[in-house]
């Protein structure tokens, strides 16, 4: 998918430089114009792949610490959560998150909970807060001390 913006981003950035370069008053504007469609482009393919990444720097650390959340909660036929069971292991990590706001670790595990349950949009919030919270070290170690990473 990445590949295919890519090459999406280059081919309406070769247009909008020919556009540009006619030097016809029409062509020109609507060169401008496309020039900006490959900038948020480019901007939204940067976003998105460095959140994977900062995501996955995460989960390798709590593996590595181990607490990450035990994975047990039961699944359909089609891979997905059973969405009663994983509303009802979803308090437990709301809680960890009203005690601890600036813990990244319980925001991530919260991130992990909305999406058992369904909920992209607050796992993908929740998770964004974990990877801001985690550059500024603003959180608490599993043993209390402070977390400079």
């Amino acid at each position: 998918m990445v590949a295919l913006l890519v090459l999406y981003l280059v081919l309406v950035g070769h247009r909008a430089w020919l556009f540009v370069a006619s030097g016809e008053p029409v062509a020109v504007v609507l060169g401008a114009a496309l020039v900006v469609l490959p900038l948020l482009g480019a901007w939204a393919l940067w976003a998105e792949v460095s959140f994977g990444f900062r995501s996955q720097e995460i989960v390798r650390q709590m593996a590595a610490e181990g607490t990450l959340p035990v994975d047990d909660v039961p699944r359909r036929a089609s891979g997905r959560y059973d969405r009663a069971a994983a509303d009802a292991a979803f308090p437990p990590y709301a809680t960890e998150v009203e005690q601890r706001p600036d813990d990244w670790r319980a925001w991530f595990r919260l991130g992990l909970a909305y999406d058992a349950c369904g909920d992209r949009r607050r796992a993908r919030g929740a998770v964004r807060r974990a990877v801001a919270l985690r550059r500024a070290g603003a959180s608490a170690r599993p043993g209390g001390a402070g977390d400079a990473d």
